[in-house]
């Protein structure tokens, strides 16, 4: 049933059942008539959506029911329907907060039904952007796109929290494949900027000699082929959050050119004279180490303090113990939910295999292998013959081609299993059953 409430107040018996009769035609809307201002009021607890209201009642005026439904329900929208053609009472009631204001003729009921048909027709809009913004809440929940439970995942929960809570400039660290972009997307939509635009850029995607028209826009006649005027990326975003991707593969001079608007909080297009204000939040990401870029004198330093801000690191894949198995799980589920799949389990062989691989491209390849694995299985139990890598695996030499003593063989093995483990000592400790002092001392008799 319809929750569209709309209440007739008007003390003509006849026009008020030709007023009720006319808005109920429509099945969306529930009508109820009352005569009088005060019975108006003792039911404004039902919450009404609308109310259309006769200017002259024979308790109340028009003015003073306004007043009091204004005091009780702010934002239910009131039509003041009057027998009088009187301009300077339709203004006062208007800045009293009437929705609007007819008099009464043959075309009055029309116009009071194309009325209610906006209204109607706001409310349904309002309620489904509503909506849409509790699903995008919903999806883009830490614990929905990002899965995890190790300590190292859980710092990341801990600092996306903090960056929620403000509007500091964040920037987001990790190798390719890790999920940077998800982070951004989980502070943009987890804070009050939410319901403003997520605007995101890869500025290595972008050839060099584009990116600034791409980012800042421009004005028509700017350049050839500039037949119209472009907005950019920072001027879409609006008060949403503008998310600077791979930033550490910009050029210096654009840089320079992103510095001056960060620093004035406004930008010029290009071919334009005028400033427009860039009231944004800044979210970038880098895989690269941008104080190394900095050293190297490829990353503005002036630029890269100003960008620092909030600092995210997220962990690579491997080292992050068995969230491994907790994606590969809900990779598996999902990509069998979405392709009308059995669900498959994976099998403990398999899910060894996948322990001890180090995941160059992280969380996007594991995605990649899993689904694959999916595909390639010829039961429902994925087994490690299903899970292929494509990238190598550092390979040992034959220990046995070059003499040495047992101490050298000894460290020739610790060194092939912290490569192969990205020097996860804790790891490769276990793997090799020993203890991790064993290992700092061997590394540090190492020659």
């Amino acid at each position: 049933m319809s929750d569209f409430k709309v209440f007739v107040v008007e003390d003509d018996p006849f026009y008020g059942e030709m007023l009720k009769y006319h808005i109920s035609m429509n099945p969306d809307y529930i009508v109820e008539k009352f005569t009088t201002g005060r019975e108006c009021m003792n039911n404004l607890y039902k919450n009404p959506s609308v109310i259309s209201l006769d200017y002259s009642l024979p308790d109340m005026s028009g003015l003073d029911v306004l007043k009091r439904i204004r005091e009780q329900n702010a934002d239910v929208p009131v039509l003041i329907v009057s027998g009088q053609d009187d301009v300077s009472t339709a203004v006062n009631l208007l800045k009293e907060g009437a929705y609007d204001y007819f008099v009464k003729d043959g075309d009055t009921k029309d116009r009071i039904w194309n009325a209610l048909k906006n209204i109607y027709e706001r409310r349904q809009l309002v309620h489904e952007i509503d909506v849409l913004k509790e699903e995008i809440g919903k999806k883009y929940a830490f614990s929905n796109i990002i899965k995890g439970n190790s300590d190292a995942i859980k710092g990341v929960f801990n600092m996306i929290d903090r960056a929620i809570a403000t509007n500091i400039t964040v920037s987001v660290y990790g190798e390719t494949g890790t999920g940077k972009d998800l982070v951004a997307k989980s502070i943009h939509y987890n804070s009050p900027r939410a319901r403003y635009p997520f605007v995101a850029i890869n500025a290595s995607a972008i050839p060099r000699e584009l990116i600034e028209s791409e980012m800042f826009g421009y004005e028509k006649g700017a350049f050839t082929g500039a037949t119209t005027r472009k907005i950019g990326k920072f001027e879409e975003a609006g008060q949403g959050t503008i998310f600077l991707d791979e930033i550490g593969e910009m050029g210096l001079n654009m840089q320079a050119k992103l510095l001056r608007v960060l620093q004035e909080k406004e930008l010029t297009r290009i071919g334009g004279h005028g400033t427009v204000k860039i009231p944004a939040r800044i979210i970038v990401a880098t895989h690269r180490d941008l104080a190394e870029e900095v050293k190297k004198e490829r990353f503005r330093q002036d630029l890269y303090y100003r960008l620092l801000g909030l600092p995210i690191t997220i962990p690579p894949l491997r080292d992050r113990g068995n969230d491994i198995l907790l994606l590969a799980k809900f990779f598996l589920n999902d990509f069998c939910d979405e392709n009308n799949m059995p669900h498959k389990t994976i099998h403990a062989r398999a899910q060894e295999k996948l322990l001890n691989y180090h995941y160059p491209g992280n969380v996007r390849e594991l995605k990649a292998v899993i689904e694959l694995a999916a595909v390639m299985a010829n039961s429902n139990v994925i087994d490690d013959d299903d899970i292929t890598f494509s990238a190598s695996q550092p390979e040992p030499t034959f220990l046995l081609d070059k003499e040495d003593t047992l101490a050298g063989y000894n460290l020739q093995i610790v060194n092939y299993y912290l490569s192969k483990y990205d020097n996860n000592i804790t790891r490769v400790a276990d793997k090799l059953g020993i203890g991790k002092s064993t290992i700092y001392r061997m590394k540090s008799n190492e020659k």
